[in-house]
């Protein structure tokens, strides 16, 4: 394995940064046991509908408090540590992973530009979370002008910059609030921001500036390009352009500010920041060609490598070493999986059936089809193939005799489907997906994951972690601590991973196939231009949101408030 001698007896740390909490885990290097772990919830959560200050946001805005992430490393890390019941002397290295894109303006010294009072009521100058999507129009352009230029760098991100990436957002403060633009030095993810915060040196991992900073071969879109789109958006790349460094590599090492924090020893190893997907590959055996790590919760990301590059129509990009070293690096994703199931059980299943668990021994009785349904997973837009945030959730097929049961399989089916969509364009572009290794929450839904394999027709194999993303970083860790010479030798060493656990069945995998045609027949015609309809629909919603106040007494519909009818 060529680890360092007394590997063994040393423990690092992996820090994973989601969506509503921070997870830390404590790891022994010797053989990646997971020794400790503890979570800290994120204190303003998600701001989506007003700043603390009470100033009201707009639709699809999405932002966070970066005191949150700091406050993960003064509980959590500490917290897991003593869970772990080890010496922080034994610890020899930290790393971290977050949520992409996932992004705020700071000060020169890495200051948050929220954290001024003179600027705390102003929601630009806050972290813009990956899911704030108020930035499409601003994505529109910037697709539309690289096309128009043609510009190399548009078709390795499958044609299509994301309303959630890094030029989008910074092009959207620019537009509508220049003073924070202006007084905004750096624009930083969050992953290399809380790598400042802990070692004092600010850096760039190239995994976020590849996929979401649009850095390929070595250089940012051009300064003619920037002017042309806005004349005062010519100085963004002064604002993301930093030490750039591999995945693996040591940023620097604790300070005695951030070892005060986590009870961690000063000095030790701190690893570039890295994203929760693509660092859950090491964690899942993954780093070789061809089998491809579906990431899966709230969202769901696709990560796999490959051997050269290649363009895939309507991928989030495709990056030299973006996943690990060595390898080119592929990314999709769906905006909304976990979420689209979490939204039917709090707003539209009826009393009596509102449970996952309740529903799933439902709608596993039924054969394939007999549902009679189809549904289109864009409850969140969607992230691949369309690249269009401004797309939403469609159910096909409703009658009188539809039941929860029914409409909840309907829609774990339809996340199958995209997932399916996203595995043949690699595949027609020449990019390998022989397996899946799926890892996160709903790893558990073992009637979700026998979908996924009869929809995909592909063995999937199960990550033998409940927390991938932070072994993942912690893998990375002890690679930058000088454990281990590579990601790969560390990945075999400390990843675990449970083969072929679901198996595709070759009848239930045949009737999958009819569906698919009908979702992706639906998938196209509202989807590339056939009906705009939920493009016009959301128009007309902001439209009536932006001049009318909702009722006082309005609220979102309740479980009990439904007519469906539970038929066991």
């Amino acid at each position: 394995m060529n680890r360092v001698d007394g590997a063994a007896e040393s423990y690092v740390v992996g820090v994973d940064y989601g969506t509503l909490s921070g997870r830390a885990l404590v790891v022994r290097v010797g053989d990646g046991a997971e020794v400790g772990t503890a979570v800290h919830e994120y204190g303003d959560g998600v701001i989506s509908a007003a700043l603390p200050n009470g100033r009201s946001l707009p639709p699809d805005w999405a932002l966070q408090n970066p005191q949150d992430y700091r406050d993960v490393l003064r509980h959590a890390v500490p917290a897991a540590v003593s869970a772990a019941g080890i010496d922080p002397a034994a610890v020899i290295g930290i790393g971290i992973d977050f949520t992409a894109c996932t992004v705020l303006p700071t000060f020169a010294d890495g200051t948050p530009l929220c954290e001024d009072p003179d600027l705390r009521d102003r929601p630009h100058a806050w972290v813009k979370l990956w899911k704030h999507h108020a930035a499409q129009p601003h994505a529109d352009r910037i697709n539309a002008l690289a096309h128009e230029r043609a510009e190399p760098w548009i078709g390795r991100y499958g044609g299509k910059i994301s309303a959630e990436w890094q030029f989008a957002k910074g092009l959207q403060i620019l537009e509508e609030d220049p003073e924070v633009y202006h007084r905004a030095e750096r624009f930083i993810e969050a992953a290399d921001w809380i790598v400042w915060q802990l070692c004092g040196a600010e850096t760039r991992n190239v995994c976020t500036a590849g996929y979401k900073g649009i850095l390929q071969d070595g250089q940012y879109p051009s300064e003619g390009f920037l002017t042309a789109l806005n004349p005062g958006f010519g100085d963004f790349v002064t604002k993301l352009d930093g030490p750039l460094l591999p995945l693996g590599a040591k940023a620097g090492t604790l300070t005695a500010t951030a070892a005060a924090w986590t009870g961690l020893p000063e000095g030790i190893a701190v690893a570039v920041g890295n994203v929760d997907a693509h660092v859950t590959a090491a964690s899942a055996q993954a780093v070789e060609p061809g089998r491809l790590v579906a990431i899966m919760g709230t969202s769901t990301c696709h990560v796999v490598n490959g051997r050269q590059a290649a363009e895939v129509a309507g991928m989030c990009g495709v990056v030299d070493g973006g996943i690990s070293p060595g390898a080119w690096g592929y990314e999709a994703g769906q905006s909304g999986v976990g979420d689209i199931f979490g939204w039917f059980v709090e707003h539209a299943a009826p009393a009596g059936a509102a449970s996952h668990e309740h529903l799933t021994a439902l709608a596993a009785s039924q054969p394939v089809g007999a549902h009679g349904l189809v549904a289109l997973d864009w409850w969140n837009g969607n992230r691949s193939l369309l690249v269009n945030h401004d797309l939403s959730g469609m159910i096909v097929g409703m009658t009188l005799a539809t039941r929860p049961q029914d409409i909840y399989r309907a829609l774990l089916e339809s996340t199958a489907y995209g997932t399916r969509m996203i595995i043949e364009a690699f595949v027609e572009a020449g990019v390998p997906v022989d397996d899946l290794v799926i890892a996160g929450g709903l790893t558990s839904n073992e009637l979700l994951m026998q979908i996924y394999a009869d929809v995909t027709r592909r063995p999937l194999n199960i990550i033998a972690s409940a927390q991938g993303p932070a072994l993942g970083s912690a893998i990375h860790a002890a690679v930058a601590a000088g454990a281990y010479p590579s990601v790969h030798e560390a990945s075999q060493a400390m990843g675990k991973v449970h083969e072929a656990v679901y198996r595709p069945d070759p009848d239930r995998a045949r009737a999958y196939d009819a569906l698919y045609a009908e979702y992706r027949a639906l998938h196209d015609h509202f989807g590339r231009g056939g009906n705009d309809v939920m493009l016009r629909l959301r128009a007309i919603r902001n439209a009536a949101v932006g001049t009318a106040e909702a009722p006082a007494d309005s609220a979102p519909v309740t479980a009990h408030e439904t007519p469906l009818e539970v038929v066991a």
